[in-house]
């Protein structure tokens, strides 16, 4: 049996003895694959997908979700979520994700129980579990919910090889973390703000992919005052820094022309500004 086969085989194993399960489905590669296991293990119609819908959600992501929900044959619930209503989310600290995560898998929770499904899922891997700086993850245990990736065992690298070995859409797919995650902690999250990032780097992309560059790993990071952070893989940074044009988006959506930086991708490059200290317990 190959490595991929016994990652199969672990990752199925978790659904074992278990009844209609939902799955907290953002549509990225870890969501979609615990989706794509709970189908196999039970069968579609004991399956319920549900992506929260909230203005830290990027613009095409819900679309996405949808298609692969449908190619799988499973029910797809999008409830309306209100992380903003959360000071703590809105104060944008280094527990932000935590009242991030209590926000959706309370609604997802919820919208599942009324529906019939008494379980909850998520895509948390065993990298996951291991970055210091993963509060959601506190969140999910609160709640009880599934983690079947990191029940297996399975790293982020294993999740994308045994997606492509099933054949899911979402075995390369870059991460696409929401929103609130490209401004700098200590700035307060509003809907504005949310809504400038998210027409900040669809305009941006939208440039990228006019000069034939295609930057999967993408972020615009406010920085606060105006200030404004492009990431790109550093392949195609040189490329990108000879487009024209992106400090005219930048600055259509309100961000400093003359305050915007050029970087390499780095996932979590926020995080840089916390300590060990501020890492949530």
């Amino acid at each position: 049996m190959s490595g991929v086969e016994r990652d199969a085989v672990a990752l199925l194993e978790q659904f074992d003895g278990g009844g209609r399960l939902a799955v907290a489905f953002s549509g990225g590669a870890d969501s979609a694959l615990v989706l794509a296991a709970a189908v196999r293990a039970l069968g579609p119609l004991n399956v319920l997908a549900v992506t929260a819908v909230s203005e830290s959600l990027a613009s095409g992501e819900l679309e996405r979700a949808a298609e692969l929900a449908a190619s799988l044959g499973v029910a797809h619930l999008t409830p309306r979520t209100r992380e903003l209503d959360r000071a703590g989310y809105r104060a944008n600290g280094a527990d932000r994700c935590y009242f991030c995560k209590s926000e959706v898998l309370d609604a997802i929770v919820a919208l599942a129980a009324e529906e019939g499904f008494g379980q909850v899922a998520t895509g948390t891997n065993a990298d996951d579990a291991t970055d210091p700086f993963r509060p959601g993850i506190r969140a999910g245990k609160e709640r009880g919910v599934l983690t079947p990736l990191l029940g297996a065992g399975l790293s982020k690298q294993q999740v994308r090889r045994l997606s492509r070995h099933w054949s899911l859409p979402t075995w390369d797919r870059p991460a696409m973390p929401c929103l609130a995650s490209r401004i700098a902690y200590g700035l307060r999250i509003s809907g504005p703000r949310l809504a400038r990032i998210d027409r900040a780097e669809t305009a941006v992309r939208a440039r990228l992919a006019a000069a034939g560059i295609e930057a999967g790993d993408l972020r615009v990071r406010d920085l606060g005052g105006g200030r404004a952070r492009i990431e790109v893989p550093a392949g195609v940074l040189p490329a990108v820094g000879r487009v024209s044009g992106l400090l005219d988006d930048l600055a259509a959506v309100g961000f400093d022309a003359d305050a915007v930086e050029l970087l390499p991708f780095r996932s979590g490059a926020l995080n840089d500004q916390l300590t060990a200290a501020d890492a949530p317990l």
